[in-house]
C-alpha cells in the first residue's frame, strides 16, 4: 500500500509524501510532544489522533487505482517474473485480486501495442531470409480501434505492482510502474510514445546536415 500511495501511476491525483504516511498533514501540531503547542496546551488525545490518522488513510487509499495482480521478480530462483501462486509463494508474499487468473494479460491482449513497428521493405526481408509472401505486414491485433484505445487507457489505470528479491536476501521491495501499451498523461511525454527512426534515416539526416554546415559537421570537429 505504500508504493501504491506514493507513485504518480496508481493514484487519481498528486501522490503522497513519505513523511505524510507518518505524520499526516491533517494532523495538528499538538499532536507532536515537542511542539510548542503541546507544551502549552498539553498533550494531544490519542483518541482525536488515532481519529485523524484513519480519516486521511481512508481518504487517500480511495483515490489509489487497484492493481489487479502483483509480478514476482526474483532472479536468485532461476525465474525472473511470475504472477501464479507458485512464483508467488516462492517469493514469500501474498497474491490479492484476480492473481493468475490471465485477466490482465487478457487486458494487454487486445489493447495492443500503441505503435506498429516499422514493416520492413520485400527486399529486406529477402536478405534477412524471410520469404515475403508467407509474412504479414503488421502482426495480429483487435480489428476495432475504438476499442483499443478504450483498453489502452484502462491500461493506464491499472497499475503493475511488482515484489523484487535479489540475491539470497528474505525481504524484498515494491515499486509501481504502467505498461508500455497503456495511454496515461504521466506517460505522454516518455520514450515509450516516441516512434522509432530507420538507421537508414538517420543517416540521411545527418548527411543532409554535414552538406548544409549544420550539427553535424560541428560534431564531427569535436
Amino acid at each position: 500500500m505504500k508504493a501504491l500511495l506514493t507513485s504518480g501511476h496508481s493514484r487519481a491525483t498528486k501522490p503522497l509524501a513519505l513523511k505524510s504516511l507518518g505524520s499526516p498533514p491533517t494532523l495538528p501540531s499538538r499532536a507532536d510532544p515537542a511542539s510548542d503547542d503541546a507544551r502549552l496546551l498539553g498533550p494531544f488525545s490519542k483518541r482525536r489522533e488515532v481519529n485523524i490518522r484513519w480519516r486521511y488513510f481512508v481518504t487517500e487509499w480511495k483515490k489509489v487505482y487497484p492493481p489487479l495482480q502483483v509480478v514476482a521478480y526474483d532472479p536468485s530462483c532461476g525465474v525472473c517474473e511470475g504472477v501464479k501462486e507458485a512464483d508467488i509463494q516462492r517469493v514469500g508474499i501474498r497474491g490479492f485480486g484476480m492473481q493468475g487468473q490471465g485477466i490482465f494479460e487478457d487486458v494487454l491482449s487486445i489493447a495492443g501495442p500503441l505503435r506498429l513497428p516499422n514493416t520492413l521493405t520485400k527486399k529486406e526481408r529477402r536478405n534477412v531470409g524471410i520469404v515475403p509472401e508467407l509474412v504479414s505486414p503488421h502482426p495480429a491485433r483487435h480489428p476495432s480501434r475504438w476499442l483499443r484505445r478504450r483498453y489502452q487507457e484502462l491500461l493506464g489505470r491499472l497499475p503493475v505492482l511488482a515484489y523484487s528479491r535479489y540475491g539470497t536476501k528474505t525481504s524484498g521491495s515494491y515499486s509501481v510502474s504502467l505498461s508500455c501499451n497503456a495511454l496515461a498523461p504521466s506517460l505522454y511525454q516518455t520514450v515509450a510514445r516516441l516512434s522509432e527512426l530507420e538507421p537508414v534515416d538517420d543517416r540521411e539526416w545527418l548527411t543532409l546536415a554535414r552538406e548544409n554546415g549544420g550539427l553535424g559537421r560541428e560534431q564531427d570537429n569535436r
